[in-house]
């Protein structure tokens, strides 16, 4: 215990490993009496003072991308860089509290063995602490500090996912002590992504599917469904409805991890925001730096591209708007970009016209799963 009490607030940082571990319950306590028991020693020292809390750096700076050298996948990781949250900094101090009343409600959620969700635990301490959490953004980001001062994931500290995301075809999914659920079955909607991932994490699961397809907007996945086209393409068919929530790529991971001869394959629309959910899917996101490992996948960017333009009337093109020309800023000005996709985000610049899968529709409503078919043909060149 002296060993872990010798500097205030820096447990963990001398290790070199920028990532958040997924610990048990009893060691999250651990890391947060420990940091309480620092604390205190620092106070009550013959020379007190109230000391900064070194967090892991969370912005694009300190951002890097890995490639793996057995794989084809890479992720976004934070490097040893340090951001503070101070108690003598007037813009800071109530930041600095923050994190204190954060990890006293998880330790209390920790020794209840309960589950919250990011919104619950937003309505909790907006009743027990009105004057320091006001809105659900306070939260969001308060949680990211605990996880990066602590350097375990928001779901080891009781912090339950919140799921938007379905998931339908050629896949049968069995809960420990549940009955196997075959989400060809599950009619239109497909069956909805629990948002606790240690649920995730011990799902069985089985498919004869040859592809698994990400599809960005929730009535294209529908449409899909509904025409059945798993049956078409053997395939899986996941959504997140829009921009990708923690527990739809988790999901996703897990499916890489134990299908991992299945290629994926994203349809979202031509535009820069579709690129930045492909991309979210593939590398992870930087605000979840020190998470972003546990959810990145292989994904390979089957349509809407440029060269499709030729399929689609110009009359369908839709002008680019100022938020489509800011994600697409911010695109370009990150490391992540391959070459491709940044030539890509060029052409729509340049042309200020963006393009919605929707737009296919111009060569009827069952034309989807023949683009797919074809474009997953021609998936070499991707």
């Amino acid at each position: 215990m002296e060993d872990l009490n010798r500097s205030s607030m820096q447990f963990f940082s001398d290790q070199q490993l920028c990532y958040a571990d997924i610990l048990s319950p009893l060691e999250v306590r651990a890391r947060i009496e420990v940091s309480v028991l620092s604390f205190l020693k620092i106070l009550n020292s013959p020379d007190p003072a109230i000391s900064d809390i070194p967090l892991i750096n969370r912005r694009s700076s300190n951002s890097r991308v890995s490639q793996g050298l057995l794989t084809d996948v890479s992720w976004i990781f934070l490097s040893h860089s340090y951001c503070t949250r101070s108690l003598m900094k007037a813009n800071a101090a109530k930041a600095f509290v923050r994190v204190w009343k954060m990890m006293e409600m998880c330790f209390q959620i920790l020794v209840q063995e309960k589950r919250v969700t990011q919104r619950e635990l937003f309505y909790k301490l907006l009743c027990d602490s009105p004057e320091y959490f006001t809105s659900q953004l306070q939260v969001n980001r308060t949680i990211q500090d605990v996880v990066a001062l602590l350097r375990c994931s928001r779901y080891s500290l009781g912090i339950m996912a919140s799921s938007r995301g379905l998931v339908a075809g050629r896949l049968l999914l069995q809960e420990p002590n549940g009955e196997a659920v075959d989400c060809s079955q599950c009619g239109s909607s497909g069956y909805a992504i629990s948002g606790d991932l240690n649920l995730l994490e011990k799902l069985t699961m089985k498919t004869d599917a040859r592809y698994i397809i990400v599809v960005e907007k929730h009535a294209i996945f529908h449409r899909l469904v509904e025409d059945r086209v798993f049956n078409q393409i053997p395939s899986i068919l996941i959504t997140a409805k829009g921009y990708p929530d923690i527990a739809t790529r988790f999901l996703l991971h897990r499916m890489s991890r134990t299908f991992p001869d299945l290629p994926i394959f994203a349809l979202v629309d031509w535009n820069p925001a579709g690129l930045a959910i492909l991309c979210t899917f593939k590398f992870g996101s930087i605000g979840m730096g020190l998470e972003a490992y546990r959810y990145a996948c292989n994904v390979r960017w089957l349509g809407v591209r440029g060269d499709d333009l030729q399929l689609i009337p110009e009359q369908s093109l839709v002008p680019l708007k100022p938020r489509d020309l800011q994600v697409a800023k911010s695109l370009m000005s990150s490391e992540i970009l391959q070459e491709n996709y940044r030539e890509e985000l060029e052409l729509m610049v340049q042309s200020g016209q963006r393009a919605e899968i929707e737009a296919l529709y111009y060569h009827g409503y069952d034309y989807l799963g023949k683009y797919i078919a074809t474009k997953i043909v021609q998936a070499n060149y991707i």
